[in-house]
C-alpha cells in the first residue's frame, strides 16, 4: 500500500511545476550537476545504472574528447560526459521522444554546457523519418522504434526524424567519437550501421545496452570484424560475448586500447 501511495503522489507532483524544482545530482557520472526533481528521481539521487558509471570512471580523463550519447532520455550521461570533456570537447546527444528531448535541453541549459549538441532524432542507418512507439506516455524510458515483427498494440505513434551519424560527420556537423554510449531500446543494429565509417576510422569505445537479439548479433559482428574486446561494466574484467538473450550493458574496448 505504501508503495502504491508513493507512486501516486510522485506521479501527481510530476504533473505540476514542482517537478522542475532544481536539485543537485548527489552521486554518479553527473555528480554536482543541476537537475530537476521529478520524474525519474534515480538520476539525481545517483542510483541509476552504477555499472555504467563504473565503466565511465575507468576510461580515465576525457578532457577534449568527443562523446556520442544515443538515447539521451533526460540527459544524465549527456550532462555528466559534457562536464568531463569540458569546453574543448564535444558531446552529441540524440533523443527522438519530444518530452524527453525538451527535458534534456533544460538540463543542458541549467548547467551552461554550450559544447553539447542535441538532435531531436533517432540515430539510425539512414537519414529520413521513422515512427516512435510510445507505451505509457511520452517521456518514459521505454519509447522505441518498432522491433522486428512488433505490431505496436497499445502504443501511441509519433513521427520522428532519423539520422545516420556518418552523414553528420561527413558534413562536419559533429566531431568523430572517442566514446559512444548506445541505449536505444532495440534499435542499436540500425544505429551501428549508420556509423560504420566513423567506427572504422576512429575506433571509439562503446557502452552498449542490449534489449534484443538483433542488437547482440550486430555488436558481436562489430567486435569480430573490427577487433573489439568485451568488458564487464561493473568490474572491468574481460568477458565472453553475450548470449542472444542477454539484456544489460557491456563495455567494448578497441583491442589496441586494451593491449
Amino acid at each position: 500500500m505504501f508503495e502504491f501511495v508513493k507512486r501516486t503522489v510522485v506521479a501527481a507532483v510530476g504533473r505540476t511545476p514542482l517537478a522542475r524544482l532544481p536539485v543537485r545530482v548527489r552521486a554518479g557520472v553527473a555528480q554536482g550537476a543541476r537537475w530537476t526533481l521529478l520524474p525519474h528521481s534515480a538520476y539525481w539521487r545517483g542510483t541509476f545504472e552504477p555499472d555504467v558509471g563504473a565503466a565511465l570512471t575507468r576510461l580515465g580523463p576525457l578532457s577534449g574528447a568527443c562523446c556520442w550519447d544515443l538515447g539521451t532520455h533526460f540527459g544524465i550521461y549527456t550532462v555528466g560526459l559534457a562536464r568531463a570533456v569540458g569546453p574543448t570537447g564535444q558531446v552529441v546527444g540524440f533523443e527522438p521522444d519530444p518530452v524527453s528531448f525538451e527535458r534534456c535541453q533544460l538540463h543542458v541549459r541549467m548547467n551552461g554546457l554550450s559544447w553539447v549538441k542535441l538532435y531531436r532524432a533517432a540515430a539510425s542507418d539512414s537519414s529520413g523519418t521513422g515512427e516512435l512507439l510510445v507505451y505509457g506516455g511520452l517521456g518514459q524510458t521505454t519509447s522505441h522504434l518498432r522491433y522486428a515483427g512488433e505490431q505496436g498494440v497499445g502504443s501511441t505513434r509519433h513521427a520522428i526524424e532519423t539520422v545516420a551519424l556518418d552523414d553528420l560527420v561527413e558534413r562536419g556537423d559533429i566531431r568523430p567519437p572517442t566514446l559512444v554510449k548506445i541505449d536505444v531500446e532495440g534499435h542499436g543494429e540500425q544505429a551501428l550501421r549508420g556509423m560504420r565509417q566513423a567506427v572504422a576510422r576512429h575506433r571509439p569505445h562503446f557502452l552498449m545496452s542490449f534489449h534484443c537479439p538483433s542488437e547482440v548479433d550486430a555488436v558481436r559482428d562489430l567486435a569480430d570484424r573490427a577487433g573489439y574486446s568485451w568488458r564487464d561494466c561493473l568490474t572491468g574484467s574481460q568477458t565472453e560475448p553475450p548470449a542472444a538473450d542477454f539484456q544489460g550493458t557491456l563495455h567494448l574496448v578497441p583491442n589496441e586500447a586494451s593491449a
